[in-house]
């Protein structure tokens, strides 16, 4: 847990003894979270590389590494009789388990294989005509955005995005989506549990509310919430929810839950017809004849994993080590705390930090930033270019250490003072 102490950053960690712009040494930040031992050697990460960025494709631990190479060797020993002889009761046991974990109905639930097909799934599902709308934030992912388009181009809806400042309180966000339904019209709500680009929790349970009010259905893209958020999926009361398991869940990658409410049900359709076509929801979902499956089948190893090292300690260190990271690099970038964006929730682990004026201010600028800064400082970070700004976005995990933070801190500004 979090000491309450606070700590001074020294002018040892400037790089080559000169001092980074922006720094000042007379302002402290809160410490760091003790660390939980033995968490590090879990994972087979690069030691010689920062990972600040475990947003973006999770790291998978050794164990749950080992668990899939397993199920690998058996499918591979014998695929007429892994595939033929239990699979689909085998993948239905595996839902069974990471649906309870996440407060979702079990037998409401379909495997997937990551937050943007089952946001694709949703898009097709629900009847979409001319002059039907799609109603979604200026916050959603860049892909889902993506396919909301695809769909409106396919079907003849619009696609509508309202705008919601970063600095709106669940308040202000709620009564903007509120003003924003055009019940009639408004054929669906696309909403973000916590945001990608901005690292924001949005209340959506409250949102989901609101648009049951307005007779309006409600998908929740809630990627990033799942190991990280303890909100369970059922008190949401979205008619849709998906969320990958391979980010903050420990599990392989390709592994996502959509939850359906019962009245949509009879109504999904999978994107590739299978043997399974004909059969209840969800099997036409999770049955995609010879996909690898091992990823789903291992993805219960990493909620031992979860559970080994305490899932509340998990949460918690997580959120406060992604709070100093955000306090030390903001302070030397020359950012004041109250400047610093606030995530909106205890548990988010996802921070962001404002870059100077003009810097990554657009996607191809703030990927070569990234790029550079995994290059030159051997830190991978996520560089985020939202409405004509550059952010630095920051995570926490129980591989990462403060003085990961601390030494990107020291030596950053100075890479952006090379621009």
């Amino acid at each position: 847990m979090p000491r309450t102490g606070r700590r001074t950053r020294g002018p040892e960690q400037a790089p080559e003894g000169a001092e980074p712009r922006g720094y000042d040494h007379r302002v402290s930040v809160p410490q760091p979270p003790e660390p939980i031992p033995g968490a590090r050697l879990l994972f087979s990460l690069d030691p010689a590389v920062s990972h600040l960025n475990h947003g973006s494709f999770g790291a998978v631990p050794i164990g749950v590494q080992r668990a899939q190479q397993r199920l690998r060797d058996e499918m591979e020993a014998n695929p007429l009789r892994f595939f033929t002889q239990g699979l689909v009761d085998r993948i239905a046991h595996t839902r069974r388990h990471l649906a309870s974990f996440l407060g979702a109905d079990p037998d409401g639930s379909a495997l997937v294989g990551n937050t943007t097909t089952g946001v694709a799934v949703v898009l097709q599902s629900v009847g979409l005509q001319p002059g039907d709308e799609v109603l979604s934030t200026d916050h959603g992912y860049g892909a889902v955005s993506l396919a909301i388009q695809r769909e409106c181009r396919r079907t003849g809806a619009v696609s509508r995005v309202l705008p919601i400042p970063l600095s709106a309180t669940d308040e202000q966000i709620v009564q903007t989506i509120r003003a924003g339904l055009r019940p009639g019209r408004t054929r669906l709500l696309v909403v973000d549990q916590l945001t990608s680009a901005t690292a924001k929790l949005f209340p959506v349970t409250a949102i989901a509310r609101v648009a049951r009010e307005h007779g309006v259905p409600v998908l929740v893209d809630a990627a990033h919430a799942p190991g990280m958020l303890s909100t369970p999926v059922a008190s949401i009361g979205a008619d849709f929810w998906v969320g990958n398991l391979h980010k903050w869940a420990y599990a392989p990658r390709g592994t996502a839950l959509l939850t359906v409410a019962p009245q949509w049900r009879d109504r999904i359709e999978p994107l590739v017809v299978s043997w399974e076509q004909e059969s209840d929801f969800p099997a036409p979902l999770e049955w995609q004849a010879t996909l690898d499956y091992t990823s789903w089948l291992a993805a219960p190893a990493g909620l031992f994993t979860m559970r080994s090292l305490g899932v509340d300690l998990v949460r918690a260190h997580n959120a406060a080590l992604a709070g100093y990271g955000q306090r030390v690099v903001g302070d030397a970038l020359g950012v004041a705390p109250a400047d610093l964006p606030s995530p909106g929730g205890p548990e988010v682990a996802l921070r962001l930090i404002p870059l100077p004026p003009g810097t990554g201010t657009t996607i191809d600028a703030a990927r070569a930033l990234q790029t550079r800064i995994g290059e030159r400082l051997a830190a991978e970070v996520a560089v985020m270019s939202w409405n004509g700004r550059g952010w630095l976005r920051l995570t926490g995990q129980v591989y990462n250490a403060a003085d990961e933070y601390d030494r990107l801190a020291a030596r950053l500004p100075a890479l952006l003072a090379q621009r």
